[in-house]
């Protein structure tokens, strides 16, 4: 069973302080770090460490570079990440991307992202350049309003990949759950979207519909990240999003993060159906100015880009 570490650095000030130093970082489940801190973040691993803020205590920590052998990077816009990815192989550090493709731009439910267009270019650059398996293509998550329902969804797939083939392997998913975000709710109603829950037989027919279009047509590995609805039966797993045998495969000459990962453990901070590795994740909640109305992440759309304007970096 693999832990973090905990090592002693000095700070910005020469004072001597304990640093958690992780070998996997993820940058960020809570934050588009790529799209809107990518600066901040690259001064910050320039530095060696980071000041992250419990978001359930608000007590800050420090986290450490020193031992970082390998980043996860989580965006919707990944392309001001993209000029600064060859520091990382300076480091030693290695990477690949999480990337949430979406298109809900007709319907406004992703007011601030860039073109369905835009996006889709930036991910064709950044594989050009490095390769696949250094862009995980999400849909991410699957809402049902009274103007999308799982035709349109399936189509919209459909579309994105027609863009996609050649340049992904695999398409990662999630349903959206509502219910379990009150704060998600009011902001989708707030904003006159009128949504609807995911029932398991709804889920059980967009999995089957997306089997026989990936048979017929796509030709993808299909996973959901964090349903515990099993949907094997429709050959679709189980995703680590973190993922082991992804970052071995990317990483196959660093014979430190491949001893980490061979006793590498399940994150038990994360949701229980998660079945990602350990790692750090290093952002901050309702700091996002993407403005998704679906958002988990943030109190209000209105509050994250007020943060922002704050803030404009990470620590």
């Amino acid at each position: 069973m693999r832990n973090h570490q905990h090592i002693e650095i000095k700070n910005e000030q020469g004072k001597r302080v304990t640093a958690l130093s992780p070998v996997i970082v993820s940058a960020s489940r809570a934050t588009d770090i790529p799209a809107f801190y990518v600066d901040s973040f690259f001064k910050s691993l320039d530095r060696g460490y980071t000041i992250w803020n419990n978001p359930f205590n608000g007590k800050p920590s420090y986290v450490s570079y020193a031992n970082t052998r390998f980043i996860v990077f989580w965006s919707k816009n990944p392309k001001p990440l993209a000029p600064y990815l060859p520091r990382l192989k300076d480091k030693g550090i290695g990477f690949y991307i999480q990337f949430t493709l979406n298109d809900y731009e007709k319907e406004g439910l992703e007011p601030n992202v860039p073109s369905i267009q835009d996006r889709i270019d930036t991910f064709k650059r950044i594989v050009d350049q490095y390769g696949l398996g250094h862009i995980i293509w999400r849909f991410d998550p699957l809402i049902l309003t009274d103007k999308i329902g799982i035709d349109e969804l399936l189509g919209k797939i459909r579309k994105i990949e027609a863009q996609l083939r050649g340049y992904t392997e695999k398409l990662v998913f999630s349903f959206a759950d509502i219910a379990g975000y009150r704060k998600v709710g009011m902001n989708l109603s707030n904003a006159g979207v009128s949504y609807y829950e995911w029932t398991d037989l709804q889920m059980l027919e967009f999995a089957r519909e997306l089997s026989k279009l990936n048979d017929t047509e796509l030709g993808l590995q299909l996973a959901t990240c964090a349903e515990s609805l099993d949907l094997e039966q429709y050959g679709i797993q189980h995703n680590r999003c973190i993922d082991p045998d992804l970052i071995g495969r990317l990483s196959p000459d660093d014979p430190v993060l491949q001893m980490w990962l061979f006793g590498s453990s399940k994150d038990k901070g994360q949701r229980k159906a998660c079945g990602c590795i350990l790692s750090k994740d290093i952002g901050t909640y309702n700091t996002c100015p993407h403005g998704c109305l679906y958002c988990y992440a943030n109190t209000t759309p209105q509050s994250a880009i007020h943060n922002y304007k704050l803030t404009r970096s990470l620590i």
